[in-house]
């Protein structure tokens, strides 16, 4: 059956605190081997690529002495030439902690000028051997993800370790994401002191400098993300944050071991795919394994909730679905660290209370191991996956483990008006995705007949995006759109292209500092599993950014336990229609605003994708109630709740909806209203109620929202 393909675009205004994203600089190249004279030119073109290799015998020792004569390299099935092997010797791991024969003193406080030198990985020279046999270990806090009483766990696990497990071979990083900032505390080094010193400081928050001014690193790194209202609910920016530590690591050829301290990473559905991709395929790149420890260590829940707030109360307390649900959502919480850890051939550990045995399996995952480089016969840089198979030229009954490849670099040209559309269709097809622009997307589902669907797309992107391209003084700029719909078998369902063009006068750049560019299209589908892909492009910049998400459409006419409803629309704006800064006006628009259910009488209601409101705007809901199979419509009844942990703390009169059912789809339109000057601004779990009394049926929804001023 052939889809329908409907879109259409807008540019609209929000509350929001917004930063455009700093692009990570591109780290220094591995320090090569001076070639001969005669070879110069030749390499000069090609790319150095370093595998990281491990050998071992039949009773799992590492071997050594092998040379590169006795290693097989190949790429993409072509033999390549290696160009050198180094075996680095790594002594094992204690298993048994050591108590030192004397305590070890804390270091006195760095000078300005020697803590602003600390604060940078320093990457070696041709002839700096300072990694030589060294085991590289960064420790890196997710502090933005951590209580106060998970990091009191963590440090004092991490100075433990370093006291008395920390062995003759390691060297130490430490790097910490705090207040939306990746900030490197100390480079690798073995100095005991130093390094609690270091733990110590950020253990007590002792921050400061002697002006009593908050010390920020220079060589810290926003990586691209603020506080604001594009990172409050999902996990990218934390992910985001952790890509940018990885490539820190990068420019060192050796093997590393990043430790992650964080109390769970919860991936749930508005966060974006393409980042956790993005961060896997970086950490396989830089020859990083992340290992993660989850700072809460072995968790007891109670079934009817603790001490520190009231029982939720009603059925779920008595028939275990409300413990269910609490051990669910901890899960959750868990399998993107285990993740994680897997694709990047480090370590988890979970519910476990003793953080320092997750430092040591981290220690434990770098053994021995050569160093094979080779000159990449294949100097595309075309951002493709080359498969590295890496054996040995004569069987001795050896396991050689390598990593099956890596992410070649891709190089954009300028953007010219000819090859635009091939190169924006080459970024939408790379499997490493681009992540330097900052998205966020929400789908809704709304049904049009007994068989299709309606999925209205809403993507915000930081109008400071278009101000980076503001800054380099050109009169006009486009950002060009691409998505498509794959079902879960991958067939493609559905795609679109669309190009919106902006005039950066001056009026319209000092809006854009402020505001959010939001774009919106749609889709009609049928119910089943999808998975969405997003590209937008600044022609000007050449900055892209992919988000990706799976979805799932419900058959809503085989519910029959509750009362089927679509999803639930929050916004805080309408907007009349034709009077958007920017939008698409081409057919394809005015056929999607005929089945657009967020269109009514004239005006647009925009979704709030960041789910953040001010108290001084209006807060809109909106969704559709289903009665499949009726002639004449049941009175419904509806309202929202507000809730700050398990206390409600604001709840609108109920509403009675006895009119407005259409006839083709049976939905029912509800359009809610409720006030927010009363709440305090923070962080609440918002829930929408509708009730049938005829049949006994409701249905529930809910979900986070901030409120600010």
């Amino acid at each position: 059956m052939r889809r329908a393909l409907l879109s259409v675009g807008l540019l609209a205004a929000s509350v929001a605190l917004i930063s455009a994203q700093a692009q990570t600089p591109p780290p220094a190249r591995p320090p090569a081997q001076t070639p001969p004279a005669a070879t110069q030119t030749f390499r000069a073109e090609t790319r150095l690529v370093v595998h990281n290799v491990v050998v071992k015998d039949k009773d799992g020792n590492p071997v050594e002495g092998l040379t590169k004569d006795d290693f097989v390299v190949t790429e993409n099935g072509v033999k390549q030439e290696i160009a050198f092997v180094e075996f680095q010797r790594i002594t094992e791991v204690p298993e048994v902690q050591r108590e030192p024969q004397a305590p070890i003193a804390i270091a006195p406080p760095l000078s300005a000028a020697e803590r602003t030198e600390a604060a940078r990985i320093t990457v070696p020279g041709p002839t700096d051997t300072r990694f030589q046999d060294k085991r590289l270990l960064a420790m890196y806090f997710d502090m933005s993800g951590m209580g106060q009483a998970d990091q009191l766990r963590a440090f004092d696990a991490s100075m433990k370790y370093v006291r008395t497990q920390m062995g003759e071979a390691d060297l130490m990083a430490i790097m910490a994401m705090q207040n939306g900032v990746v900030r490197i505390r100390q480079d690798f080094t073995a100095d005991r002191p130093r390094l609690l010193e270091v733990l110590t400081t950020m253990m007590y928050n002792d921050d400061l400098d002697q002006d009593g001014i908050p010390d920020l690193d220079v060589f810290s790194s926003d990586f691209g993300q603020n506080g604001g209202e594009f990172n409050l609910f999902n996990t990218n920016r934390r992910l985001s944050a952790l890509q940018t530590a990885i490539g820190y690591l990068r420019s060192i050829t050796q093997q590393k071991a990043l430790i992650y301290f964080g109390s769970g990473l919860s991936a749930g559905g508005a966060d974006n795919a393409a980042q956790y991709t993005a961060t896997i395929n970086a950490a396989l790149k830089a020859n990083v394994a992340v290992s993660a420890i989850d700072t809460r260590g072995l968790v007891a829940f109670s079934p009817s909730g603790d001490a520190s707030r009231a029982s939720p109360g009603g059925m779920s307390m008595f028939n275990g679905q409300a413990a269910q649900n609490t051990m669910n959502g901890f899960l959750a919480s868990q399998d993107t660290l285990y993740s994680l850890a897997k694709d990047t051939g480090g370590k988890a550990l979970l519910d476990y209370n003793d953080l320092g045995v997750g430092i040591a399996n981290a220690a434990k995952t770098i053994i021995s191991y050569y160093m094979v480089a080779y000159y990449s016969t294949n100097t595309a840089t075309d951002g493709k996956f080359r498969k590295v198979g890496t054996t040995l030229a004569s069987a001795k009954g050896y396991e050689v483990s390598a990593r099956p490849g890596y992410y070649a670099d891709k190089t954009w040209a300028n953007f010219s008006s000819s090859d635009r559309d091939r190169q924006l269709e080459e970024a939408f097809m790379l499997e490493n995705p681009l992540t330097d622009m900052t998205i966020v997307m929400e789908l809704n589902v709304f049904k049009l007949n007994s068989a299709e669907y309606y999925i209205p797309v809403a993507v915000k992107i930081p109008g400071s995006e278009l101000v980076l391209a503001r800054r380099r003084n050109v009169p006009r700029t486009e950002m060009d759109f691409m998505s498509e719909i794959k079902d879960c078998n991958r067939i493609t369902y559905a795609n679109m292209r669309d190009r919106l063009g902006f005039n950066l006068s001056e009026d319209v750049a000092g809006q854009l500092a402020s505001r959010p560019i939001q774009y919106q299209t749609g889709f009609t589908l049928l119910p089943g599993c999808y998975v969405i892909k997003l590209l937008a492009r600044d022609t000007v910049t050449g900055r892209i950014g992919t988000f990706s998400q799976k979805f799932n459409i419900p058959n809503l006419d085989k519910e029959k336990t509750a009362l089927p409803i679509s999803t639930v629309v929050l916004s805080s704006q309408r907007v009349p229609m034709g009077a958007e800064l920017f939008a698409i006006k081409n057919d394809q628009a005015k056929k999607a605003e005929l089945v657009d259910p967020l269109i009514f009488d004239g005006q647009r209601l925009i979704p709030s994708v960041t789910r953040v409101f001010s108290k001084s705007r209006d807060f809109f809901l909106y969704l559709q109630a289903y009665e499949p199979g009726e002639t004449t419509m049941r009175p419904l009844t509806t309202f929202v709740s507000f809730y700050r942990g398990a206390e409600r703390v604001f709840e609108t009169p109920p509403m009675l909806i006895n009119s407005g059912m259409d006839a083709r789809s049976k939905a029912i339109p509800m359009r809610l209203t409720a006030p927010l000057a009363t709440l305090m601004p923070g962080d609440y779990e918002c829930q929408v109620t509708v009730l049938d009394p005829a049949t006994q049926k409701a249905a529930f929804w809910r979900a986070p929202i901030r409120i600010v001023e």
